[in-house]
């Protein structure tokens, strides 16, 4: 549809191996998408790294540059947009509280993405105090009051307008929320496979809405695309919406 002569397709490198791989593509690369734990080791990695990627921590697409015989890797985050469009593809354009299930390099951008969204309070549940501590100080910086939860908890007394769950979507965990938590916050649930996740199976059942993580996905990679066409996150393609529609076609959406 872009009438590009590109392959895209999936590589398995270990942090370790990160530099080396990187410093070794040819002319002919335009760039890489990462998934963790390499979003947070590439940042010492980058030349530039544009503002989400500087505020979360972390990148995961990567557009190698070349001007004028000059080389430099550049670092993007396109999950935060990704987390935004999903929920304002389900008519959500403000947040006002929300519940956030983890602490590692999702829930960073999904608290910046719920930020732009509006929100004032994110009560925040994650076993690693470290990674709990970067997202207060995030919430400094981004002006929400972030509060820690237990890991144990079973609800909170007050009922969020959304519940982010950035945990595996394979597994079943610990938390637990009462049916009118269900029925009233919509989950945004970033897994996608196997679908439904164990937390939405139980949204679902309470007739609570769901947002699943494929949304972010394809909208996340839309936005890397615009890095790989065009250079940046704002580079609107050519065709976009058609461009939209055939991802969404391609997972099923």
């Amino acid at each position: 549809m872009l009438r590009l002569d590109w392959q895209y397709e999936a590589i398995e490198v270990d942090a370790a191996g990160l530099a080396g791989f990187i410093g070794s593509r040819g002319p002919d690369w335009r760039g890489l998408s990462l998934t963790m734990p390499l979003k947070h080791e590439v940042m010492a990695l980058l030349d530039v790294a544009d503002p989400l990627a500087k505020l979360t921590g972390a990148a995961n697409t990567l557009l190698f540059h070349h001007e004028k015989g000059d080389w430099s890797l550049r670092g993007f985050n396109t999950d935060v947009p990704g987390i935004v469009e999903a929920f304002r593809g389900a008519g959500i354009s403000h947040l006002g509280t929300v519940r956030i299930l983890g602490a590692g390099a999702t829930a960073a951008s999904a608290l910046v993405a719920v930020a732009e969204l509006g929100a004032r309070l994110a009560v925040v549940s994650a076993r690693s105090a470290h990674a709990l501590s970067a997202l207060l100080e995030l919430g400094n910086r981004l002006g929400i009051d972030v509060q820690a939860s237990r890991d144990d908890d079973s609800v909170d007394a007050r009922v969020p307008d959304a519940v982010i769950s950035t945990l595996p979507g394979g597994a079943d965990h610990h938390y637990h929320f009462d049916s009118a938590t269900r029925a009233s916050a919509v989950l945004f649930d970033v897994a996608y496979d196997p679908w439904p996740s164990p937390l939405a199976a139980r949204w679902l059942d309470a007739g609570g809405r769901v947002i699943p993580g494929i949304e972010m996905l394809v909208n996340q990679a839309l936005f890397q695309v615009r890095i790989f066409v065009g250079g940046g996150l704002d580079r609107i393609l050519p065709r976009e919406s058609a461009v939209l529609a055939a991802m969404r076609e391609s997972v099923g959406l």
